[in-house]
């Protein structure tokens, strides 16, 4: 039976030896009591590296992002972001359901947003008009495919919450691909940001947690909100014990996901079935289907021929690249492009 190749998402990637190795050898305690040496190493580990004072290991980067929210708005505030977000579109409307915010919405391109964009959606201090408090920026942005922030795009923006008394917070749901991308340094981006998410699970290839960043006062506040929401976990050094390991061993390395995807993208470049290709920066490829075809009909030729990805709205496709994806599988998934003939609709 063919193996299947599995474009979906880098969420699917299974933990190498070298890092169940790590896990199944951590120093573990029980984290909610603060003795976990192995998680507690993890949050310095982050902390330090972006120039941040403190961390919190939590399961998953909806909760660091969704514990950011509401540790820096309040009931009736108002959160500004790209139309893109995954915190608005993924997370369960959890700003509404967490926080009692509302969004004010832009529309950047590729999910990239400016000063520009954000100055005039800032509200003016009116009872009629919610409380801007917060800027969300996603790094890497899932639905612009993969687009990064330099430092250069971020410093302005930072400079503008700053004078407006906004709290600043970035989704770094791949924030690692965006680093190797546009060889900015980590410890930069703490001068920036009061809140960082740091997920472990997409192209560093750990099987669960994200770890946010901030200020002390931050961290200690978002403690308890992760308790609130049911997110504080025991011996889970076994896991933070995979971050560890994935942040030593799997950073440099993406920097092949990003050429497997250029490669991928080229190939789905010349397909017949396929109308155009979003710039390829990182590990993510979006493509919208030609007239005649559906994303269904492709999604299933795919699967058929051995290649699993996803859909990203009525006309667009998916295609993410990970640690578990190979030279020869890229190479065998070129070829099954080159050979597809989805069938077309009348």
């Amino acid at each position: 039976m063919q193996k299947k190749i599995d474009f979906r998402s880098d969420t699917v990637t299974m933990p190498t030896a070298g890092m169940m190795a790590a896990m199944m050898t951590a120093k573990v305690g029980d984290d909610v009591y603060g003795e976990d040496e192995t998680v507690a190493a993890l949050e310095k580990k982050l902390s330090e590296l972006f120039n941040m004072e403190a961390g919190l290991f939590c399961p998953s980067g909806t909760m660091t992002n969704q514990i950011a929210i509401k540790c820096f708005t309040q009931p009736m505030d108002e959160v500004i972001c790209d139309q893109t977000a995954h915190v608005y579109r993924y997370e369960g409307g959890g700003i509404a359901f967490h926080s009692s915010a509302s969004v004010r919405l832009l529309n950047g391109p590729r999910g990239i947003i400016t000063p520009e964009m954000i100055s005039p959606e800032i509200n003016e201090d009116n009872i009629h008009y919610p409380n801007s408090s917060l800027v969300v920026l996603e790094n890497t942005v899932n639905k612009g495919g993969g687009a990064c922030y330099t430092l250069e795009q971020i410093a302005p923006i930072a400079a503008l919450c700053k004078s407006k008394g906004l709290k600043l917070h970035l989704d770094g749901a791949r924030i690692f691909n965006a680093l190797v991308e546009t060889g900015d340094r980590a410890a930069d981006y703490g001068q920036y940001f009061d809140g960082i998410s740091i997920c472990l699970s997409k192209g560093l290839g750990a099987p669960v947690g994200s770890v946010l960043l901030g200020s002390k006062e931050t961290i200690h506040r978002a403690q308890k909100i992760r308790k609130a929401f049911g997110g504080g976990m025991r011996q889970s050094g076994f896991l933070a014990a995979a971050g560890i390991y994935a942040l030593d061993n799997h950073v440099n390395r993406l920097a092949d996901d990003h050429q497997h995807a250029k490669l991928l993208a080229d190939a789905l470049e010349k397909a017949s079935f396929v109308a155009s290709v979003m710039p390829v920066e990182t590990n993510i490829v979006l493509f919208k289907v030609a007239s005649g075809y559906t994303t269904s009909s492709i999604l299933n030729s795919l699967k058929e021929n051995g290649i699993l990805c996803v859909t990203m709205g009525a006309d667009t496709l998916r295609f993410v690249t990970h640690l578990n994806t190979n030279a020869d599988q890229i190479a065998q998934a070129i070829q099954i492009i080159e050979q597809l003939k989805p069938l077309k609709t009348l």
